[in-house]
């Protein structure tokens, strides 16, 4: 699971990811997990039979559901609009959007969530844009920094991150574990299809711990998402994804490395768009500047 959990992924990260969705949002926007999905089966070209790569139902399933089921069992959508390259995958094989995912593809999820918060913090020590000061803003940290300091009252900076990381990590997937048993104990499963068709999910935080969760984005977006210099570097960022976006549906020759390129052209519109979403989702964000560097006079400066 965890091998195509980032599947989907873009230049500049989120941000690349919105730039995409708002000049694909007239073909029908873009969306990470429905990104994944086509990659691992229609976009990669390994197989000599088929086109994609030969996953379980089991992967598929979870890397399209691991955040919970994307419709209700009324086939309403639980988030908004269940994205079409998931709807079109499905008349072809049922991944029962309606339904939780295994607890696997769960597991992968809250851990995912689990890493990016702490080393969002880790990385925004080291950056300067959080101070331990800063972190005392959340108990759960306070708490965390108050333990180390009891235990290691002379310990260096580093080594002082590193202590606070680690037990926010053991915290967290401890929370989990508890979470987890208590409900398996409760649904007492005889099969992960008595998972899938549970009421909620099981491996998850507990209350008090996902209002810590909410707690440390909500540090996180104040000190470090939202930062003048973080919010300079994401427009410039976007402002690539854009331009290159246009740039490619003006002239599908400029995506020489595209194995598609002689075949695009001739697409009606919403298709080419869709082909050249597909390229500049799978840059890299070295790529994408190079590339924004030799087609355009100026490109953003991201440092």
């Amino acid at each position: 699971m965890a091998l195509v959990h980032d599947f989907g992924h873009t230049p500049f990260g989120h941000t690349g990811e919105d730039a995409l969705h708002e000049v694909l949002e007239p073909y029908g926007g873009f969306d990470h997990n429905a990104q994944s999905l086509r990659i691992v089966t229609k976009l990669e070209r390994r197989y000599a039979e088929f086109d994609g790569l030969n996953l379980t139902w089991e992967t598929l399933e979870g890397l399209v559901k691991h955040n919970g089921p994307l419709e209700t069992k009324a086939g309403e959508g639980t988030r908004g609009p269940v994205p079409q390259p998931i709807r079109d995958y499905c008349e072809l094989h049922d991944l029962e959007i309606a339904s939780y995912a295994g607890l696997e593809a769960q597991v992968a999820a809250i851990a995912d969530d689990i890493a990016y918060n702490t080393h969002d913090i880790d990385d925004g020590l080291r950056s300067g844009y959080l101070s331990f000061d800063m972190l005392e803003e959340v108990p759960f940290l306070a708490g965390l920094m108050k333990e180390v300091r009891d235990r290691y009252p002379h310990l260096e900076a580093d080594r002082f991150t590193h202590e606070i990381m680690r037990r926010q990590i053991t915290r967290m997937v401890e929370d989990v574990i508890g979470v987890a048993q208590a409900r398996l104990a409760a649904l007492r499963p005889q099969s992960a299809a008595d998972i899938r068709a549970s009421d909620r999910t099981v491996a998850t935080f507990s209350d008090e711990m996902a209002e810590t969760d909410r707690q440390i984005k909500k540090l996180l977006f104040s000190r470090i998402y939202r930062h003048p210099d973080i919010m300079r570097i994401r427009a410039g960022a976007a402002q690539i994804v854009t331009d290159l976006f246009h740039a490619y549906m003006a002239d599908p020759a400029l995506m020489r490395s595209h194995y598609w390129v002689n075949h695009i052209a001739g697409l009606n519109e919403p298709a080419r768009a869709r082909h050249v979403g597909d390229y500049l989702a799978g840059m890299t964000d070295t790529y994408a500047v190079r590339t924004h560097s030799e087609l355009f006079d100026q490109t953003p400066d991201l440092r």
